[in-house]
């Protein structure tokens, strides 16, 4: 273990140094060695979660490996602590100090004390050049460079103190390069006053007025000067800060003479009331600039200024603050903030077990409730550690538990919730009805709330810091979709409010309505997801909403999956929502008891249900119906992803749980025209190199993400336009090893699969027919080209057999599989002819295998299957079945997958005896179609001719009599009808038969009759 020690009563200095030394040398923990000034305390009790912290009981000294301290050099700075620095057992002990006056008396190793104007520059600086020396991008957090900025802005007055250096400039201006937020360092940062700056604000705080309206505080105060103040906006937030109050209209009365500011007026100039106000706010919604507009002022939402003259100083005060107040909006609940259902355990279970159940749901505390459902207590996640660490993982967790419990009720208001949580240190807070347990407020859920206020004010024009999240996606919504869609989602809306729940728009409806650029968004897969508890029946919210609906739409079919606790309401060619899928879902977690495996869900809150999905511009909902229509809920900063068009990752472990999301964030990335960003492909290379998912399947004998949803991800990126980029940037990822650990995309399988591509559009041109023609329609063109094929015989008989025929035997502008930018390029032009046509079906002659002596039918396989097949048949022979049946392939797939390689041995020893095209007719009608494409694919280009020429020009030739014909002609119908019409067809092949007479002459010389 790695330990950062910051001294006694730690300032921001130690905790941003500490920090920033935990990015430097990950899995470090940072020790308070003796509690923490209070303004440090007060924003760890927001920010605690955000810093790796350990408690020093937590501390197993036999465990540390090194020990470093920031702004200290002495060991009675660090209080019991200092204990550590005697173990014989440490391999090193850092100082990183500013204090040059200060006598180290630490055995340290390594030893930093500099001439800066804070300790936390100095790791800024080590951060800085790391950054600037790396191959790989390099960003901190948010929450990192903010904790910095604040450790050197207070060290430093700001860059205002002696000791301040043009060092701590350059690592300050660099953190706010990084993301580091103003608006919480101005909260925490304490400007100095003047002395008579001081006397005001003794003054001002005597005559404080004071309201609280819907949780919020609101104070005003006048005060009366002989001459105009400067610096009445750091009284102003100075006072703001002190009283704890969230709004403040501070106004300064001043006499004031035309003659001050102008020596041509006379002296005895009169003298005028100047009034000043100037205004502070941090409520959401309030617009102090639009306030003070009537009277000539101006400026921000939040801080704005006025000066008039010659008005009543009181009278216009009040007005103002009265007019402030009716702006205050209605803030939020607990119930629209609290997650529910509550994951809660008995005071009966042990540590062991709810160690085992954070972990599994990624909680840092559950509830603990009695036999009757009431609450008991909360333990936290560092309750259990240290439980745990003293050997108690078999006790009960009644004995480690908090009892006495701060708890509020779903009507409590968010400045009361975040008072709660400041004054008392508290993590979390359960929300009670009648006595019940229905939700749990976190610290997350506030600072969430918060920071997306903030982020509203400064508009979506910020960077990095903050995500831009719009108020309200109403309207956007409501212009883009049809009337009767919106309707309905209205009244799904309603449904769920009427019952206690809240339902969302979530996933890709939400991500295509940001996305669109056109004034109508065509939605044919809508997701909803409903956060609320449903009753007794067990399958779920969702599947009740989606009861009730089904019954206002008796034209839908409903289909329910209750073990997913969802409900899908389909329409097809339905006036007027034409063919739409609506998905309805109880909002849920997930949880992979191996890698690769299906999931098991449980129902859990909106913000779980998002962090289940694959990626951030996925993890997006718009909330439907009131309170709050139209919010956009962005936990995971998805919409900095849409606006940088990245393709990210929830968490490291998603594409180890999960494969198939491998496959998504290819698709996504191509379809959109997103890059997948550096972190995430780094998961992607990660978990493929290693080999869980092939290990999974040993131990379990499968790995259900490797079968049926494999299979489905590959069939929409085969079937796709841009199937060929697609699949070389899997082949560049190496993620085609999903399907098999040998397969890899390499020159000789693309060269197959262009040849494939060529072969199916060269059948289309040849038959001149889309793939949507009929039978009939493919039939009639073909008989119309053999009618006039016909007629050229004569012309043709000494021609190459593939001069009339498109030539895809083969490919001379084979692309190099390892240059993906390459492709991307020459798709480029390829994928606006390709998008409006449709290749899902492949129609192709085709008959039994092996076929009997008949005109080849036409039969339709879709394309994608054609190019999986291909893929699959790439593999060694052994492999090929097993990977089809795993794929849970058609029966008749797998079937042509395992005879291919005798087939392919077959052809290659009998189609050079082939002089004539009879005898090639006679030998390619016994394989099936794909078949014969797949060995084709596989074969020198002279087989590949042959096959091509069979394939174009002879399998469709007909004896030039029939059946009918010959029983016409007096020949008794039986066995000998095949033999005679095989050599009618041989003869017409061969081009020695002419006309009909002909056909007849052959037959009374080669078979006369008695």
């Amino acid at each position: 273990m790695d330990l950062v020690l910051c001294h006694t009563t730690a300032d921001f200095d130690a905790l941003g140094a500490a920090v920033g030394l935990c990015v430097l040398r990950p899995g470090s923990r940072i020790v308070l060695t003796g509690g923490s000034h209070p303004t440090v305390r007060d924003f760890l009790a927001l920010h605690r979660d955000e810093y790796p912290l350990i408690e020093r009981r937590s501390v197993n000294p036999q465990q540390i490996r090194s020990i470093t301290i920031v702004d200290a050099s002495q060991r009675d700075r660090l209080g019991k602590a200092a204990e550590w620095l005697d173990l014989p057992h440490l391999s090193e002990i850092a100082v990183f100090d500013h204090h040059l006056e200060a006598h180290s008396d630490i055995p340290a190793t390594v030893t930093q004390i500099e001439a800066v104007g804070a300790s936390t520059t100095l790791i800024v600086e080590k951060l800085k050049n790391q950054a600037e020396n790396s191959d790989t991008p390099f960003r901190l957090l948010p929450s990192e460079a903010t904790v910095m900025a604040l450790g050197i802005h207070v060290d430093t007055g700001s860059l205002t103190f002696e000791g301040a250096t043009a060092r701590d400039a350059i690592a300050l201006a660099w953190l706010m390069e990084q993301g580091a937020s103003l608006g919480v360092i101005a909260e925490y940062v304490e400007p100095g006053l003047s002395p008579q700056l001081q006397d005001l604000l003794r003054e001002a705080l005597n005559n404080l007025r004071s309201e609280t309206l819907h949780g919020y505080s609101v104070a005003w105060v006048l005060l009366s000067t002989e001459s105009y103040v400067p610096g009445l906006s750091s009284l102003a937030s100075r006072l703001l800060d002190l009283t704890e109050t969230d709004a403040l209209l501070l106004g300064n009365v001043y006499k004031f003479s035309e003659n001050e500011n102008n020596r041509n007026i006379a002296p005895e100039s009169p003298v005028s009331n100047r009034l000043s106000i100037i205004g502070r706010s941090r409520i959401e919604g309030t617009n102090l600039s639009e306030l003070f507009k009537p009277f000539g002022g101006g400026g921000h939402a939040r801080a704005a200024s006025l000066a008039t003259r010659d008005v009543d100083p009181l009278l216009t005060l009040n007005q103002l603050a009265d007019e402030l107040k009716t702006q205050i909006p209605h803030p939020p609940t607990a119930r629209e903030l609290m997650s529910s259902p509550v994951r809660s355990i008995r005071p009966e279970t042990s540590v062991g077990e709810a160690h085992r159940i954070l972990l599994r749901y990624g909680h840092s505390g559950l509830s603990v409730v009695d036999a009757g459902d009431r609450l008991a207590g909360i333990i936290s996640r560092r309750d259990i550690d240290i439980a745990l660490h003293h050997g108690f993982s078999h006790a009960p967790v009644k004995g480690y538990m908090t009892p006495q419990l701060k708890t509020i009720a779903p009507d409590t208001l968010l400045p009361e919730i975040e008072s709660l949580m400041v004054t008392y240190d508290i993590g979390r807070l359960p929300v009670l009805e009648n006595g019940q347990l229905v939700g749990i407020v976190t610290r997350t859920d506030v600072l969430r709330e918060l920071h997306q206020q903030k982020a509203r004010d400064r508009g979506s024009s910020a960077k990095f810091s903050d995500c831009p999240v719009p108020e309200s996606v109403e309207q956007l919504l409501r212009s883009r979709i049809s009337p009767e869609l919106w309707q309905l989602l209205s009244i799904a809306a309603n449904l769920a409010q009427q019952r206690g729940w809240q339902l969302y728009l979530v996933g890709g409806a939400v991500r295509d309505l940001l996305l669109a650029t056109d004034d109508k968004l065509a939605l044919t897969d809508i997701d909803l997801v409903v956060d609320g508890k449903c009753g007794s029946d067990d399958s779920g919210a969702g599947v009740e909403l989606a009861s009730s609906l089904q019954k206002l739409y008796p034209g839908s079919r409903l289909d329910v999956h209750g073990q997913f606790q969802t409900a899908a309401l389909l329409w097809h060619k339905d006036s007027p929502f034409g063919s739409l899928w609506v998905d309805i879902a109880t909002a849920r977690t997930e949880f992979y008891p191996y890698p690769a495996a299906n999931p098991e869900v449980e129902a859990s809150s909106i913000r779980q249900d998002l962090y289940r999905r694959d990626f951030t511009i996925n993890a997006l909902a718009v909330r439907l119906g009131v309170p709050r229509s139209g919010q956009l809920l962005d936990f995971f900063c998805g919409l900095l992803d849409l606006e940088a068009k990245k393709i990210r990752v929830l968490h490291a472990n998603s594409f180890i749980e999960d494969p198939t999301r491998i496959y998504r964030a290819v698709r996504f990335a191509v379809r959109l025209g997103f890059e997948i960003e550096p972190q995430t492909e780094g998961y992607i290379r990660h978990a493929l190199a290693s080999g869980i998912y092939y290990r999974i399947q040993g131990e379990n004998g499968r790995a259900p993400a490797l079968e049926t949803r494999l299979k489905s991800e590959l069939k929409y990126i085969l079937q796709a336009p841009y199937w060929k980029v697609a699949l070389q940037m899997l082949g560049d990822l190496q993620a085609l090893r999903c399907i098999h650990p040998s397969l890899e995309l390499d020159r000789e399988l693309w060269r197959q699969l262009r040849l494939l591509d060529r072969c199916l559009q060269g059948r289309m041109k040849e038959e001149g027919s889309s793939a949507t023609d009929s039978v009939t329609d493919v039939r009639k063109k073909e008989e119309g080209r053999r009618k006039k094929e016909e007629g050229k015989r004569k012309k043709e008989e000494g021609s190459s057999a593939t001069d009339s025929v498109t030539d895809v035997t083969d490919v001379t502008d084979v692309t190099d599989v390892t240059d993906v930018t390459d492709v991307r390029k020459k798709e480029k032009g390829r994928r606006k002819k390709e998008e409006g046509r449709d290749y899902s079906l492949f129609p192709i002659p085709h008959s039994p295998f092996p076929i009997p002596h008949s005109p080849f039918p036409i039969i339709n396989i879709p394309d994608w299957q054609m190019r999986l097949e291909v893929l699959i048949a790439y593999l060694a022979p052994e492999y090929r079945g097993k990977v089809a049946a795993n794929l849970q392939l058609p029966a008749d797939s797998i079937k042509r997958l395992e005879v291919l390689e005798a087939g392919k041995n077959q052809l290659a020893e009998n189609l050079p005896k082939c002089e004539l095209p009879s005898q090639l007719v006679l030998l390619l009608r016994n394989y099936e179609l794909p078949v014969l494409i797949a060995i084709a694919l596989q074969s020198p280009r002279k087989s590949r001719r042959q096959i091509w020429e069979y394939l174009t020009r002879w399998a469709n030739v007909e004896p030039p009599l029939n059946g009918n014909d010959l029983k016409a002609l007096g020949y008794k119908p039986g066995p000998g009808f095949k033999r005679m019409l095989d050599d009618l067809l041989a003869a017409r092949l061969d081009g020695n038969l002419g006309d009909r007479a002909a056909a007849i002459s052959f037959l009374a010389e080669r078979y006369p009759q008695n």
